[in-house]
């Protein structure tokens, strides 16, 4: 197959992929290494992306931030990470985390741990804030919103 030809295919397929759904940059320039296509093509198929509004970086981060934040109930601190890891700039990667309501925000963190308490078995209470700590931690809330929650639970 002609460079042209993988060119126009992988901007085709490109352009299905992404009116499906958000994608970031980086998303579909790793679909485009697997299709074979070339480093100078792939930034030529992804500016024609961006050029078109397939792409829109800052209304990709706002939906995954919104979406990981409701149905995967994420911290700031992991839904952060994640972004950072497809290389979005942290002026967009801020200002998605900053759709996140506070209230909301705190009021998720509490019942995720309320009810992750229910299941803990421990010891002593140390032994508990201590795992319901990591737990929150994994979720990828912030140590210092942990703490103030979990000295409040006693």
């Amino acid at each position: 197959m002609s460079e042209k030809a993988l060119f126009k295919i992988a901007l085709e397929k490109a352009m299905a992929k992404c009116s499906g759904r958000e994608f970031c940059s980086e998303d579909i320039r790793n679909k485009l290494y697997s299709w074979g296509v070339e480093n100078n093509d792939a930034g030529k198929i992804i500016g024609i992306l961006i050029k078109e509004n397939f792409i829109n970086e800052p209304r990709y981060a706002t939906a995954f931030v919104r979406d990981k934040f409701k149905y995967n109930k994420w911290g700031k601190v992991k839904i952060a990470a994640q972004l950072r890891g497809k290389k979005l700039p942290p002026d967009i990667i801020s200002s998605a985390l900053d759709s996140i309501d506070n209230d909301l925000y705190s009021k998720l963190l509490r019942e995720l741990i309320e009810a992750h308490r229910k299941s803990v078995k421990a010891k002593n209470q140390y032994d508990l804030k201590a795992k319901l700590l990591r737990y929150g931690l994994s979720k990828g809330f912030e140590s210092s919103l942990l703490f103030d929650l979990l000295n409040d639970i006693e």
